[in-house]
């Protein structure tokens, strides 16, 4: 029974009383009624959903990666939800689509917030990051984002975590790969200015490791996604100087359609993309093209830990497909923000909580938030052979 069946029930008693016109009888049926109706409703009336949000790229050229990190948070929800909830509450997921605009990412986020959201999972890009962060603060809500990466978030006492590392740790690993490793000393770089908060930031820190010993990025272009530039002439741009690899930073559908283009021109060039590419549509839709290239990841699908094995095939089983680094650490953040709300003191913020108990699970193994609020997890370098992303495990056992 609902506040929608006990009140006409009251109004009718009252209306009865009241033809009677007799104070007793008038008092006794609402009297009755009104305890009736407040055990009833602490019998029957459900626990209020305990909500957070969701904010992520779910449509447009990069929607992969928006899509697995919102599927990876409602997993987790569901999973919750299954064994009862959190602290006797159904949690309740509130999805919104950024775009890829940053105006309309405040608004939705605003939103959110309105909503009674606890805390918002998200987002998944750096760009957007930036421009909502602030907000987050002003609003005292939570943000713990899958997969920004972007140095510009670093070394704050906010309101933002992530379950990722930031670009230095990605860039490290990256180019002591192409250098030391495959050998590579001059490298063409192109990256898409619309993510340049991220690209850049990127860019600057794998140029310095990378140079550090002789090396060269002979050229760097950029270009803007979605904005029906021609990639063949920028391919061209790319091969015309001599180089021995190409790099590119990029979503992984743009990533797939330039690693065609260049392979076009050269078939045996030397291929690299950063962490963003790294998901199941750059091998679908790259095809041959991308055998071979080089990428940071923060997934092992070579991992063997038990939550790790029982999260990938409970995520097969609810979508349909395989996870990618998107849906992992969308289900480590939803992870983090429901443990956080379950566990914090009553009178704690999550935010206090998170900076106080710093060490939170995640699927392939527990990793610390640094003073800062920036995952101190595991970082991969990978190399797409057959289709999959195998890891590269090298002298130093990264």
């Amino acid at each position: 029974m609902t506040n929608d069946d006990v009140l006409p029930m009251m109004s009718a008693h009252l209306r009865a009383a009241r033809r009677h016109g007799d104070p007793l009888s008038l008092a006794r049926p609402v009297t009755i009624v009104w305890l009736l109706a407040m055990l009833l409703l602490q019998a029957c009336s459900e626990p209020a959903p305990m909500r957070i949000g969701f904010i992520g790229g779910i449509s447009g050229r990069g929607a992969d990666l928006g899509i697995s990190g919102r599927n990876g948070a409602q997993l987790a929800v569901e999973q919750w939800n299954a064994r009862g909830g959190l602290n006797g509450r159904p949690i309740e997921l509130q999805t919104r689509d950024d775009g890829g605009d940053t105006e309309h990412a405040k608004r939705v986020f605003r939103e959110l917030s309105a909503n009674g959201c606890h805390a918002v999972v998200g987002p998944m890009t750096s760009a957007i990051a930036l421009a909502i962060a602030p907000l987050a603060d002003e609003l005292g809500l939570t943000l713990v984002s899958p997969t920004v990466t972007t140095n510009a978030l670093s070394g704050k006492d906010d309101q933002f975590f992530r379950v990722v590392a930031p670009t230095r740790e990605f860039t490290e690993q990256s180019a002591i790969h192409l250098g030391e490793h495959l050998g590579l000393s001059h490298l063409a770089v192109i990256y898409d200015a619309t993510n340049a908060a991220y690209a850049a930031s990127w860019l600057a820190d794998f140029r310095r490791r990378f140079e550090a010993d002789g090396r060269a990025i002979v050229a760097v272009l950029t270009f803007e996604s979605g904005a029906q530039e021609r990639l063949q002439p920028l391919a061209r741009k790319l091969l015309s100087e001599p180089i021995d690899g190409v790099l590119i930073l990029a979503n992984s559908l743009d990533a797939a359609l330039l690693a065609q283009q260049v392979r076009h021109l050269d078939a045996d060039i030397q291929l690299a993309a950063s962490e963003w590419a790294a998901t199941s549509r750059l091998t679908e839709m790259g095809g041959r093209a991308v055998e071979g290239m080089a990428i940071a990841s923060f997934l092992d699908e070579d991992s063997q830990a038990p939550g790790y094995l029982a999260f990938r095939e409970a995520y097969r089983k609810r979508f349909g497909g395989e996870p990618g680094f998107g849906g992992l650490t969308g289900f480590d953040a939803a992870n983090v923000v429901l443990n956080g709300l379950a566990r914090k003191r009553p009178d704690e913020s999550l935010r206090d909580y998170l900076r106080r108990e710093p060490e939170v699970p995640a699927a392939q193994g527990a990793f610390a938030f640094d003073a800062s609020g920036d995952g101190q997890r595991s970082t991969f370098i990978t190399t797409i052979r057959d289709g999959r992303f195998e890891r590269v495990r090298n002298d130093n056992g990264h």
